[in-house]
Parts: C-alpha cells; sequence; structure tokens
C-alpha cells in the first residue's frame, strides 16, 4: 500500500518515473483499443459480405446470371479468406502478452491472399458500376433491387448497391490504417515494434499493387474494346484537330518511306514486335487451316452411300455402308466436340487477346510519328545546336528581359486609369441617405446589389443602389441569410447576400482644404455589378444634374449644373454605369446618371435643377 502510494503520489509531482507510466499505461490502453477496433469492425464486415453473398445474391434472381458475376464477382473468395483471417485474429485476441506481435505475423502471412482476390474484385468494380448506371434508367427494376437490399440489409440506405459494392474497396485500404494505429500506441523498444511496422508497410504494398493493378487492366480494356460506330458516328468524331494530327503524321510517314528523314531506331522493340507479329499470323492461318478442315471434313461425310440401293449384295459394299454410318453418326460429332473445344475456342481466344497488343502497337507508332515531328521542329530552332551551359545562359538571359518587360507593363498599367468601383445613389436619395447616417451612424448603412423582389409579408422590394440601415444580422427563426433592415420609411427583411457595406461619401464643403487623395491609396468602394442601366451617349456637353465629390484619383468631382464633356459612355470594362469625361481640365470618371443632356430635359425624365 505505502509503495502504491508513493507511485501515485510521484505520478502526480510530476517525477520523471511516474510521468513515464502514465505514459507507458496511456500507450497500452490505447494499443488495446486499437487491436478491439480491428477485431470488431472485421467481424461486421465479414457478416456484410455473408449477407451479400447469401441473401442478397440470391434474392436478385431477376438479374441475369452474368451481371449477378459482374456485380459480386468473386465476393466468395473473399469470404473465405477473410473468414480464415477472423479466426486466426479472434485465437490471438486471448493472448493478451504477445497478441500484437502476432497480429503483425498474421497480416504478413495473409499479404499475399489479400492481394489476389481483392484485385480480382476492385478490377471488376468499374464495370459494376456501370451495371448499376443501368439499373436506374428502369424505375422498376431499380426498385425491386433497392427493396431487397434494404430488406436485408436496412443500414444500406438509399445508396442500395453502390453501398454494397464499395464496401470491400473500403475494408482493403482500411487495413494499413488500422495497423498503423496499432504501431502508432505500440514502444518503439518493443519487440512487435519491428514486426508491426513491415506489416503495415506489407499491407501499403497490398493497395499500391492493387491499385497499379487496376490500372493496368483499365489500359488494356481501353485497347482490346472493339467499338462498332456508324459512319455517321465516325464522322461526328472528326474535327480539325483530328484532321490536323492525322495529316501530319501520314506526312511524316511518307517522308520516312522517301527517305526524306530518318526513322527512329530501336532495334529491341522491333525484335519483339516481329516475334509478335509472326505469332498472330500463325494464329490467324492455324484458326483458317482449322476451320477449313472442318468444312471439307463434314461435306466428306455427307455423301451417305448407306441410304441407297447400290445393288451389290454382301461383300466390302456392305461393310463401307456400316463404317459411313458410325463416322457420320457418331465418330464424327465426338471428333468435332473434341476438337473445337481443345483447339478451336483456344484459336478464338487467343486471336482475340492478340488485338490488344496490336493495337497498342499502332497507337505506340503514331506517337513516335509526333515524337519525330517534333523533334524537327526543335531542330529548327536557332539554340539547337549549342551547348547545355550556354543554352541556360540564353535562358536566363530571356527570363530577366521577360521580367523587365513585365515590370514597365505594370508600371504603365498603374498609369491608366482603372474603371471606379462604387454604385452610384439614386437620384434624390441624398437626405434619405443623410437621415439614415444621423441615427444609426455610418457602421450600420449597406447598398442593395442587385434588385430585390419580396416574396413574404416581411420581406421588402427595393431597387439596386438603395442604401438601408441594418437592424439584425438574422430574422425571428436564426437564419443568418436574411437581415432585418430600415429604408428609413419601412422595416422589413431582406437577402443578406444582396447587401454590400455603404462607405459614406463625406459633402463637398467637408473636403474643401484637404489634400487631394494619392493616386495609389485603396479603393474601398464595392465592386460594381455588371447589370445593364441606361447609359449616357457619347457626346460632346452634357450637364451634371447632381454634385459629386471624387473618392480617388480615378474620379473627378462635379458641381450641379456644370458643362461636362463625355469621352467615353462606359469604364473600360464595358459598364455603362460609369463614365469618363473631362471637367476643367481634368479627367476621371463619374456616375453616369448623374449627367443628363444639355439643354432640355435629361435622359431619364430629370429636370434640371435651379
Amino acid at each position: 500500500m505505502t509503495d502504491h502510494g508513493d507511485d501515485e503520489l510521484s505520478s502526480r509531482t510530476g517525477s520523471p518515473d511516474g510521468e513515464g507510466r502514465a505514459h507507458e499505461e496511456r500507450s497500452l490502453l490505447h494499443q488495446s483499443l486499437a487491436v478491439r477496433e480491428l477485431i470488431d469492425t472485421e467481424v461486421s464486415y465479414l457478416h456484410v459480405l455473408q449477407l451479400c453473398a447469401s441473401d442478397i445474391r440470391s434474392h436478385l434472381q431477376q438479374l441475369p446470371q452474368g451481371d449477378l458475376d459482374v456485380l459480386f464477382s468473386n465476393i466468395d473468395d473473399i469470404i473465405k479468406v477473410n473468414s480464415k483471417l477472423l479466426h486466426d485474429l479472434q485465437e490471438i485476441a486471448a493472448r493478451e502478452e504477445e497478441q500484437v506481435q502476432l497480429i503483425g505475423n498474421l497480416f504478413l502471412e495473409f499479404q499475399e491472399e489479400l492481394e489476389q482476390v481483392y484485385k480480382v474484385y476492385c478490377a471488376s468494380y468499374e464495370q459494376a458500376l456501370l451495371l448499376v448506371e443501368t439499373y436506374r434508367k428502369e424505375p422498376r427494376l431499380q426498385g425491386e433491387i433497392q427493396n431487397t437490399i434494404e430488406a436485408v440489409l436496412p443500414q444500406a440506405g438509399p445508396s442500395g448497391l453502390s453501398f454494397l459494392l464499395v464496401i470491400p474497396l473500403q475494408r482493403i485500404t482500411k487495413y494499413p490504417l488500422l495497423l498503423q494505429k496499432i504501431l502508432e500506441n505500440t514502444l518503439p523498444d518493443a519487440s512487435a515494434y519491428p514486426v508491426l511496422q513491415r506489416a503495415t508497410s506489407a499491407l501499403q504494398d497490398v493497395v499500391t499493387n492493387i491499385n497499379e493493378y487496376k490500372r493496368r487492366k483499365e489500359v488494356a480494356s481501353k485497347y482490346t474494346k472493339v467499338e462498332h460506330l456508324s459512319l455517321r458516328e465516325r464522322l461526328a468524331r472528326i474535327n480539325m484537330h483530328t484532321l490536323s494530327k492525322k495529316t501530319t503524321r501520314l506526312s511524316q510517314l511518307l517522308k520516312q518511306e522517301a527517305g526524306l528523314v530518318p526513322r527512329t531506331e530501336d532495334k529491341e522493340f522491333d525484335d519483339l514486335e516481329e516475334s509478335f507479329h509472326w505469332v498472330s499470323l500463325c494464329v490467324t492461318e492455324l484458326k483458317s487451316n482449322v476451320a477449313a478442315y472442318l468444312d471439307n471434313l463434314e461435306a466428306f461425310l455427307r455423301f451417305r452411300p448407306q441410304e441407297y440401293d447400290l445393288d451389290i449384295p454382301g461383300g466390302p459394299v456392305v461393310q463401307y455402308c456400316y463404317l459411313a454410318r458410325d463416322l457420320q453418326l457418331q465418330a464424327f460429332p465426338d471428333f468435332k466436340q473434341r476438337l473445337e473445344a481443345l483447339v478451336w475456342q483456344p484459336l478464338c481466344s487467343l486471336a482475340k487477346a492478340l488485338a490488344g497488343p496490336q493495337n497498342l502497337i499502332k497507337k505506340r507508332l503514331d506517337k513516335l510519328l509526333d515524337f519525330e515531328r517534333v523533334e524537327e521542329k526543335l531542330l529548327e530552332l536557332p539554340h539547337h545546336h549549342i551547348s547545355d551551359p550556354a543554352f541556360r545562359k540564353v535562358v536566363e538571359d530571356a527570363l530577366d528581359q521577360t521580367g523587365h518587360q513585365l515590370h514597365s507593363i505594370q508600371e504603365n498599367f498603374e498609369k491608366v486609369l482603372p474603371p471606379p468601383t462604387t454604385q452610384p445613389l439614386l437620384p434624390g436619395a441624398e437626405h434619405q441617405v443623410q437621415a439614415l447616417l444621423s441615427r444609426y451612424g455610418p457602421g450600420k448603412l449597406y447598398q442593395v446589389t442587385s434588385n430585390i423582389s419580396g416574396a413574404g409579408t416581411l420581406d421588402l422590394t427595393l431597387p439596386r443602389g438603395h442604401v438601408v440601415a441594418l437592424l439584425q444580422d438574422k430574422d425571428t427563426k436564426g437564419n443568418s441569410s436574411r437581415w432585418l433592415v430600415d429604408t428609413g420609411g419601412h422595416r422589413g427583411y431582406v437577402p443578406a447576400g444582396k447587401l454590400e457595406l455603404y462607405h459614406v461619401v463625406p459633402r463637398e464643403e467637408e473636403l474643401r482644404g484637404q489634400a487631394k487623395p494619392h493616386r495609389d491609396s485603396p479603393r474601398q468602394t464595392p465592386e460594381p455589378s455588371l447589370a445593364p442601366v441606361p447609359s449616357v451617349p457619347a457626346v460632346t456637353q452634357v450637364v451634371a444634374v447632381y454634385p459629386f465629390v471624387a473618392r480617388s484619383s480615378h474620379e473627378v468631382s462635379l458641381q450641379a449644373g456644370q458643362q461636362v464633356t463625355v469621352l467615353e459612355a462606359q469604364d473600360k470594362k464595358g459598364n455603362p454605369e460609369w463614365s469618363l469625361v473631362e471637367v476643367n481640365g481634368q479627367r476621371g470618371y463619374v456616375p453616369s446618371s448623374f449627367l443628363a443632356r444639355a439643354p432640355g430635359p435629361a435622359l431619364w425624365g430629370w429636370s434640371l435643377p435651379s
């Protein structure tokens, strides 16, 4: 009791021995939990697989057998391997002292078996997904499949077949993570640590090898796939890029055949291609010979002397008739069936398998022609003959020159007037803005960025450019996408996404005596929307209807009634809400809605102020 109390006291006081023991105990606890997670999830996983193989597959008899073979692939082999794995894991669980090391050795033993069975399943996974997509196009069949799966496995939910198909893929990729979790909670100086390291690395290699096998199968299926396209479908695939590419390849091939340009030599590949060509030719010839042999033999046996009265009693003629009948009715059918099983069908399968390499060889020739054409273009460059160090020097000089050019372009670009980034107020809205400003302050004012049409009884309908004051940044249900605002006369809700903070522009009187803003000062106004609004036509003289105070060096101030020369009736982005004008020898942007023709009424129906 005293020793235990001393240990507890040393642990609480933070002594090195106490901290080390506490850390070791935590690691062992987490290690035990990780082992339990591995075994428990394996039990659940195997149970789902068994349900798929027994109950679900047996109840999907409305599907063709070929579809079932694709959907469930080699699930029986996976169940067999994982059942042995689970059995050994459960036996190991009873041996607590050395169970971690035994788990590592166990997965090293099952490495090859796991890779083999899951490799086959993963290779057919994409084809199974294609079948699932075809079932979704038939609502009745999809409903029957879904009902069957939900009755056996309710946790599948609406995903149905997709949920079942992906389970083995998820499990094989989970093994390295589960082992890594056990490894992380194993002390580095423990005897089981190196074994667990090797097991974790081995399962990671399994996942990598499965992915590589799956990729190779997809490439192989790409080149062995035979597409039966109509003439219209083939013509639809032709475009200018395809024509240019095929014309260039044909031109390159003709130049090689004529001896105008050299051909890239690859002795090893050429020898392999020649050997493959002879194998392919032999298979084709053998198929043709076997087919001709069977046809001739069958034609010979069509003659049936036993059916005719030869008027030759007894002797060899009768024996020949018996022999011909036996050959035709018994010997030839057995011989033909055996010849087709042992020779004809393997020859057909071999000829079909040779289609993929043939397409690959043709594709290699096309890519080689493309490569040779690119090499020719490279040889035409002026620097192809110089050495590598000299070429690097040329590249560095070119990059330096380009950098100076970019810097110069940037400086010139900064001198060009960029488009303004603010929204003009609606005509006559100055008093409303001032009233909201005096009541709520500048931090509460927001401007409507696009027209708002209220759908509910408490929703407001506001035009673009209207200024409102924020009362609450959510509605009564806590929805932060609807804000309660005050328009100066009405209160209601508007979408928060259509509001931007309004930067109050000081009056012209307040700006008197202040220095002009620096050219490079940051702009604080929101980006204008590009919604089309009426614009001022590019005429020589117009009149400023309302006063406007410039906020940056890219804008120019106006006074009501002032004569203005319009240079461009839009900004550089084509936005007609802003016009480039000249006033008293100064150029800048002003809101188009603040301008009107002179003399006479303004373009939008406003009268010139007195």
